[in-house]
Parts: structure tokens; sequence; C-alpha cells
């Protein structure tokens, strides 16, 4: 009988708590030099990203990684709109507009009245201080396609990860404005690297699992 090489749910970790009380968790895998962040979900209508999400652990151990880099896994930064299946939380804000970004938007108050106003968002942000990532990917779905977005010095990487994956490259700012956002802070502001992986609405999870693995691994790696 194989022996598994998924962490035991006990090593996971409450970083956060959201509007409603559900926990923020995350999980530390590895102790290599190489720091990445990985954000399972950020918009609760978004579901796509969870069994990547659920499968990564085991992965990146199988992968050899654990000496190479230390990997941060927040599970989903936005349990409640996860559980309502609405693309905010339940304070009714994006939490991915809600970063202290110089172009976050006051006046629309799905943005949030302020940065880091909403704990989900402030979690995230925290996790970032925290673990000063060399690399933060985001799982994402779009309506009707699938692609690699980025921010920051990342493109290299978006290139890299779309010759392995067949999923094209496109950039932040080439398809929609996104004032507050994770990538207009981390990446824009803040020159970190941030890849999104935007997968399907409605994709078969698995099959989504199968075409990024070998990518994604390949990015976490570096």
């Amino acid at each position: 009988m194989p022996v598994s090489t998924a962490p035991a749910d006990d090593l996971w970790r409450t970083e956060g708590i959201s509007v409603q009380g559900r926990p923020i968790r995350a999980l530390t895998l590895g102790n290599g030099a190489r720091r990445v962040l990985f954000i399972g979900g950020i918009h609760g209508d978004e579901a796509e990203g969870s069994y990547t999400t659920a499968e990564l652990p085991a992965a990146f151990i199988a992968a050899g990684l654990s000496d190479r880099v230390t990997l941060t896994i927040i599970e989903d930064a936005n349990p409640d709109g996860r559980e309502a299946k609405t693309r905010t939380n339940a304070n009714g804000v994006d939490v991915n507009r809600n970063f202290p970004a110089p172009n976050f938007d006051p006046s629309n108050p799905e943005n949030g009245t302020t940065p880091l106003s909403q704990p989900e968002s402030r979690t995230v942000y925290r996790l970032i201080e925290e673990t000063n990532p060399d690399l933060i990917v985001v799982m994402h779905s779009w309506h009707d396609r699938q692609f690699i977005n980025f921010d920051g010095p990342a493109r290299p990487i978006a290139d890299r990860f779309a010759a392995t994956s067949g999923l094209p490259v496109t950039a932040s700012t080439e398809f929609a404005p996104t004032p507050g956002s994770l990538g207009s802070y981390a990446g824009r502001d803040r020159n970190r690297p941030v890849l999104t992986i935007e997968l399907r609405k409605g994709s078969d999870p698995k099959a989504d699992w199968e075409q990024i693995r070998s990518a994604l691994l390949d990015a976490i790696g570096g």
C-alpha cells in the first residue's frame, strides 16, 4: 500500500478569521532559500482552483522541492465568499481590490472605504510581509477562457508557464483596470513577481490540475 506524501490536516494553521468567523488557513512546506506564496483563491465565486490547492502540497513534496523552496499556501483568502459563492466577502467588499496600492479607488464601495479595511486582505498583506516571497501565485477563474496573467517582473515566469501548460499569457494591464488589487500592490508597486492562473469557470478541476501541474511546480521551483 503506497504511503501518502500529503501533509497531515493538523499542519494547517489559522492565520486569520473572516468577517463571519471562518478560519483563513495556511500551510508552510519546505525550508529552502527561495520563498513562494501560493493563494488558492480570493474571489468566492472562482472555486476552480480548489482542487489544485488540495493537490499541491503532496506534489510539492514528491517533486523534491523542499530543500530549495519554502512554500506557504493560503488555502482560501475569502472563505465567506466561497461559502456564499459570491465574488465579494461577507461585507460585500472585493478582497482583491482592498490592498494598499496607489491606484486604490475609494469611490467604489465594493473596494472598501480604505485599503486593508477587511480582515481577509489584512491576513494576506501580513503574510506577504512576513514571508517576503520571491514569487506570489494566485488562483482565479475567468468566464470564457483560461490564461496566465502577471504583474511586476514576472513575464519570464509567465512565458515559461505558458510554454509548459499551453495557456496563453496576458498582462493585467491588457484586459481590465485593477485598482487596489494584489497584483497592483505586490507586483507593480512592490516589484514582486505575481503570477495569476486564470482557469475557465466550470472547467474540470482534475483536468486543470493535470494541465498546469508541471508548469506550476516549475514556477515554484524557480
